[in-house]
């Protein structure tokens, strides 16, 4: 734009094209770095974008055989919707059996406090009797709990991914062998990467603008929730070893972004990557810029896979 009006000036002939003209654009151009394109890095700071989500395994509390996989691949799921069946016969037996001997030791216990009542019991044998009672009323609980645990459900909104559980096949109660990957999707988490050197200014509630190459050419808003206090880097753990030094880097903090679409935020796919710019109270010139900036990333996103 000044070298168009610098042309313009000189040939309609109001400025003189001297040695100052000539090295103008020059001087503009080390005016623009140092007073609007430099502390626009930390003025309106630019970095990756990252939707992520929650990831829950799925691991039965009940080993045994499955019976019934009604639920499918990456279709979308209430909580509460069943996942998978586990043969519930040797649960139920266990049901029934429990449920036998507590009606028996209940009429026992029935018998010995009538007796007791009419003088010819001990109060010893009502108290034992009403012991059994007690036991097999919680070992009965119990086994209620695990045959309602052979219908595995589904533990929220979302979806399971990724299938391979079929009838047939047995599946264990350890939680090293989750069966299926179910992701939720009833908070979505969007991570923003800013160098160390530009995040100094970025506060809550500040204006935030994405694009993501999942939705080319769209400009996304949000605000920002949280600054991440911490990341792997500065993180120690308890050790009985000394500190081993190691090359330091000044790896980037993450910012948490929410988006101001629910819907939108819920349509993304885990693993959409994108770019993101925030706004903060510092340099405003330079917030224009970055628009332009971002909008230029968006177009270029039809086109650019990387």
């Amino acid at each position: 734009m000044y070298l168009v009006i610098l042309f313009l000036l000189v040939r309609l002939k109001i400025v003189r094209f001297n040695l100052f003209w000539k090295i103008s654009p020059a001087i503009v151009l080390v005016l623009l770095a140092f007073g609007l394109f430099i502390p626009m890095g930390w003025g309106a700071p630019q970095g990756a974008a990252l939707v992520a989500r929650n990831s829950v395994p799925i691991v039965p509390n009940v080993a045994g055989q499955v019976v019934d996989v009604p639920v499918e691949g990456n279709k979308r799921l209430k909580a509460g919707d069943v996942l998978f069946r586990i043969d519930p016969t040797p649960f139920q037996a266990q049901v029934d059996a429990l449920t036998a001997q507590l009606n028996f030791e209940k009429l026992r216990l029935s018998q010995m406090t009538q007796l007791q009542s009419s003088g010819t019991g001990r109060s010893f044998d009502v108290q034992e009797r009403q012991s059994s009672v007690d036991q097999l009323t919680a070992q009965l609980a119990s086994a209620k709990y695990h045959l309602d645990q052979t219908v595995v459900r589904a533990p929220g909104d979302g979806y399971v991914t990724n299938v391979g559980l079929r009838k047939g096949d047995r599946v264990a109660s350890l939680p090293l062998t989750p069966v299926m990957a179910f992701i939720d999707i009833s908070d979505t988490i969007v991570g923003v990467e800013i160098q160390q050197i530009n995040a100094r200014y970025i506060e809550p509630e500040q204006n935030v603008e994405l694009t993501f190459k999942f939705m080319p050419g769209q400009i996304l808003t949000g605000r920002v929730e949280t600054v991440l206090q911490a990341i792997s880097t500065g993180q120690v753990q308890a050790s009985g070893t000394a500190v081993t030094p190691k090359a330091l880097e000044a790896a980037p903090f993450l910012v948490r972004v929410q988006l101001d679409d629910p819907d939108v935020a819920k349509n993304l796919p885990a693993g959409s990557a994108g770019t993101a710019a925030i706004f903060t109270s510092h340099i405003r010139p330079s917030h224009i810029v970055r628009r332009v900036i971002l909008r230029q990333i968006a177009i270029l996103n039809y086109i650019n896979p990387f």
